[in-house]
């Protein structure tokens, strides 16, 4: 997904767009050239149940990788 460009909290609004859509074990990576964008998903990201992960991507920009967790099976 290429949020770069846009302020937030668009950037934020499309991310987590995109992973209430994203199947289990599955990964959603993000291009983001706002500073506060990395720091406004994680918080909701992590209340979510997301992994995240966040690195420089070039040039003022960074690549943001969400992942949702396969559930565990309960045994009875």
């Amino acid at each position: 997904m290429d949020a770069r460009g846009e302020p937030c909290p668009y950037p934020m609004k499309q991310v987590m767009e995109g992973v209430d859509r994203l199947p289990e074990g599955d990964q959603l990576e993000v291009l983001v050239d706002h500073p506060p964008a990395v720091d406004m998903i994680r918080p909701l990201a992590t209340r979510r149940g997301f992994l995240m992960e966040a690195e420089p991507a070039g040039s003022g920009e960074w690549r943001i990788r969400l992942r949702r967790p396969v559930s565990r099976e309960v045994k009875p």
